[in-house]
């Protein structure tokens, strides 16, 4: 899928990919050739916190722009690919309990896909965004062989998201909600301290990924332990929130703290990445999130010891591949895409 001019029109049938977040939606044109009609952030507010109503209005003026943008008439539109944060099912329909962008009540068993679809009257292919990422990330990693090759993402956030593709397909699941890479338990063994308290998770658990490698485990679980190790560092004056969203700052000037904190996430998704390589045994380990938005030097010290971290069989190691995910701000409207138009190519 290559990047063209900043905007084209299409010479064929497209698909839509529209990103739900919690503050803006992003959106793109694919076309059936694969090749994408904008190489940059197109955003509108998503209102999530006005409610369902508001939110599905905005979606589908995010769509209406798009093809505005793109002067793709509404008929050569075959599929719109939609993503939000989870948890939601496989179809669409937002978690009985809601979820972190879905707080209110009437955001509680709601069913997004289904609404958006009868708004726009066009079909519409649901992802969740880590899913979609992820997708993504495997087709712009592999190229030309993604239909033939296997991956797995780690997306690093306020969460950990993720996702397992095998033959260029994501691997949804029975309730769509395979790839919770975050809270897959992991063995702690050198990756804390030995007086490090186990880390707990939002959603309950101990010792997942998520409770390591986030900026939520950054403030609620690692800058507390570290910063008693540290307790002249200028972070220790900050609240923990702030001090979390600037230790990644640190982390690019190598200071101590911040390469202890970074040092554990790493170890952690390496630990993941070691379970993945004994089920899946995929051919690429797709590393995202604001590592990779941070310095060159720094994202690959990261990626490296994540890497290092990760126990592969030799011929594991002579086939696999490392990497970070490209175009990350626009890799989940694109991931929404590209399961549009896997769709529609497959009737």
């Amino acid at each position: 899928m290559d990047q063209l001019e900043s905007v084209r029109t299409p010479s064929s049938w497209v698909v839509v990919g529209l990103d739900n977040g919690g503050t803006c939606n992003n959106a793109t044109v694919l076309d059936a050739t694969g090749q994408f009609l904008v190489d940059h952030l197109v955003e509108n507010p998503s209102l999530v916190t006005e409610g369902p109503e508001s939110a599905v209005e905005s979606l589908a003026e995010a769509f209406e722009n798009i093809i505005e943008l793109t002067s793709t008439p509404r008929t050569l539109v075959r599929a719109v690919g939609l993503d939000t944060p989870g948890p939601a099912s496989a179809t669409g329909v937002i978690s009985s309990k809601g979820g972190t962008n879905f707080g209110h009540v009437s955001w509680h068993g709601y069913d997004i896909r289904g609404a958006l679809e009868s708004r726009i009257g066009l079909p519409v292919i649901y992802n969740n965004d880590a899913n979609a990422a992820a997708l993504y990330a495997h087709h712009r990693h592999f190229g030309a062989d993604a239909m033939t090759r296997s991956s797995v993402s780690a997306i690093v956030g306020t969460g950990l998201g993720g996702g397992v593709v095998e033959n260029g397909r994501v691997i949804g699941g029975a309730a769509g909600m395979a790839g919770e890479l975050g809270h897959v338990q992991i063995p702690l063994h050198d990756v804390l301290e030995d007086d490090q308290p186990v880390p707990a998770c939002n959603c309950g658990f101990e010792g997942d990924v998520e409770s390591i490698a986030s900026l939520t485990a950054i403030k609620n679980n690692l800058l507390p332990y570290w910063l008693k190790r540290f307790p002249e560092h200028p972070l220790a004056a900050e609240p923990l929130a702030k001090a979390a969203k600037k230790l990644r700052a640190y982390g690019e000037k190598e200071d101590p703290l911040a390469m202890a904190v970074f040092g554990q996430q790493a170890k952690a998704i390496g630990k993941l990445f070691t379970i993945a390589a004994n089920f899946t045994d995929p051919g690429a380990y797709l590393l995202g999130g604001g590592v990779v938005e941070a310095a060159p030097r720094f994202r690959q010290w990261f990626l490296n010891t994540v890497r290092e971290h990760t126990q592969l069989r030799q011929e594991q190691q002579a086939v696999a591949s490392f990497a970070l995910v490209a175009d990350l701000d626009m890799a989940g409207a694109r991931g929404a895409a590209v399961a549009a138009l896997e769709r529609v190519n497959a009737g």
